[in-house]
């Protein structure tokens, strides 16, 4: 062979490698794809338990309902029983079913982030109140910040496969819980344009953050137009109990056009049974409770149906995020979300690991491919959760960012066609070079069939060791690093930056 023969074969070789080494021109693991193709219980035992829930709060009903509440549910049909609980017929419920909120818009900011909740599309986000943040130099746990609440949702600004950010921290060095409030929601502000989610401590918050909200939107009436922020109550104390701060912040956040989501967060064994079913059982009635206190009041009103069945190890009374149980429990509690049809929400990838491990890559992964796989619309606590909720961790919203991609490959599933089902291109393989390698119908596969990781490795042993044998921790800690020192960005308009500050103490 001449060397011009050699030099252009390597040429050819070096411009396949180049070209296959580029990004994919398409994402072929986007957020939203169609799930539900895992339904862990079967039509009898969905029906079982759909009229289990209504007989509970037909003939149990709930308990410490405020009076306004009590007020507004008698005028709709509720009823009072013998211990004083307010009950609601199989007919009342069923009709709220079908008055309620099937699907709404959840705008960002930005338009290119806004998204549909209900029907059958997954997304995943954030949640969580973490107390502690694995600190990134020290790699041990330490209290969370503002700066940490701050830096994490600039970081979420960054990785496409969380949809929404909800704060995933609580500033332990904000002690006033007004100021905590106005602080969380400045944060997110700034640092994202994504849909955001936050909570309220006191009804009476509401109202001056959702002006913070008209100001950043351009004007009186803004926000309410095109919501980009979602009120998280936890509405019922279990078991079959309402809590009257939940109940004004819902109230309060449905005066401002807010939408809200409805988590209920009942413990196996505890707050609610332990046996699989009866949980599912009790935690579906509470959240249908969640759902008549809202649209008595406001019928149709933008409500996600977050029924989070929780799970406690019963020989310690510790939380478990991770783990078989709790990945078919809210699995199950997407199929019964989807069953009535409202927008649904349920929390996956709560690890109980403390390190960026083994233990930590299982249970998140276990997790978060049977929610995504269910059909569930929003799924919650899908970044950065470790130590059982109570921290969270930088180098984990990568390593999650990067898993999640393959779950929604995953849910995704397979598209056949003549053209795919490829025996032209065997065809043409087995009378031509004997291979696929430089097929087109490949190289269209690879950007638009395979989702290629970035923190993942596929190194061969030798080459890993020549390039530091490093671990997926590591290689996290360092694309955080760089990603924050990159990417600090100021949402807000300096001027409205300058107005909000007149108004609350900003301490950040």
């Amino acid at each position: 062979m001449s060397d011009n023969s050699r030099r252009r074969r390597r040429g050819s070789r070096e411009a396949m490698l180049a070209k296959r080494s580029k990004p994919p021109a398409i994402n072929p693991a986007p957020p939203g794809p169609v799930g539900g193709q895992y339904r862990p219980l079967t039509e009898r035992q969905l029906g079982q338990i759909y009229d289990t829930s209504l007989r509970m709060l037909a003939e149990l009903g709930m308990g410490d309902a405020p009076p306004a509440l009590t007020e507004q549910a008698l005028k709709c049909g509720a009823t009072i029983n013998d211990l004083g609980r307010l009950c609601y017929s199989h007919d009342m419920v069923e009709d709220i079913i079908d008055g309620a909120c099937k699907s709404f818009v959840f705008h960002g900011r930005d338009p290119q982030h806004t998204f549909e909740v209900g029907g059958d599309r997954v997304y995943f986000g954030t949640g969580g109140a973490a107390v502690q943040t694995l600190d990134l130099d020290t790699h041990l746990y330490r209290p969370s910040t503002l700066a940490d609440l701050s830096d994490l949702t600039c970081l979420a600004d960054r990785l496409p496969n969380i949809s929404w950010f909800t704060r995933c921290c609580v500033a332990t060095d904000v002690p006033d819980i007004f100021e905590l409030d106005v602080n969380t929601v400045y944060c997110l502000m700034r640092g994202t344009q994504k849909p955001v989610g936050t909570s309220f401590t006191l009804g009476e918050h509401v109202d001056p953050i959702v002006d913070m909200f008209d100001w950043i939107a351009g004007g009186e009436g803004k926000f309410a137009a095109q919501p980009f922020c979602k009120a998280h109550i936890s509405p019922i104390i279990s078991p079959m109990r309402y809590g009257e701060d939940a109940f004004e912040v819902a109230l309060a956040s449905m005066r401002r056009g807010m939408p809200i989501n409805a988590i209920i967060a009942a413990m196996s064994g505890a707050t609610s049974p332990a046996t699989i079913d009866g949980m599912l059982a009790a935690s579906f009635a509470e959240t249908l409770a969640a759902l008549v206190m809202v649209n008595i009041f406001e019928p149709g009103y933008p409500m996600i149906f977050s029924n989070w069945p929780f799970v406690i190890d019963l020989r310690s009374g510790a939380f478990c995020g991770g783990g078989g149980e709790i990945s078919i429990l809210n699995a199950a509690a997407a199929q019964l979300a989807n069953h009535i049809g409202v927008p649904s929400g349920i929390a996956s990838s709560m690890s109980d690991a403390k390190a960026v491990d083994a233990q930590m890559g299982m249970e998140k992964a276990l997790s978060s491919l049977a929610c995504g796989l269910s059909g569930a619309n929003m799924v919650y606590e899908s970044s950065g959760m470790m130590a059982s909720l109570l921290g969270v961790s930088f180098e984990a919203f990568l390593l999650d960012n990067e898993m999640l991609s393959h779950v929604y490959r995953m849910i995704r599933g397979i598209e056949v066609s003549e053209e795919t089902l490829a025996f032209e291109a065997m065809k043409n393989v087995i009378t031509g070079e004997g291979h696929f390698i430089g097929e087109t119908q490949t190289m269209e596969a690879m950007e638009r069939d395979y989702f290629y990781p970035k923190l993942g490795d596929r190194l061969e042993p030798t080459a890993w060791a020549e390039a530091g044998a490093q671990d997926a921790w590591q290689r996290a800690n360092a694309e955080v690093r760089e990603i924050l020192a990159q990417h600090q960005p100021n949402y807000i308009e300096p001027s409205v930056d300058s107005r909000i500050r007149e108004r609350f103490k900003i301490l950040i």
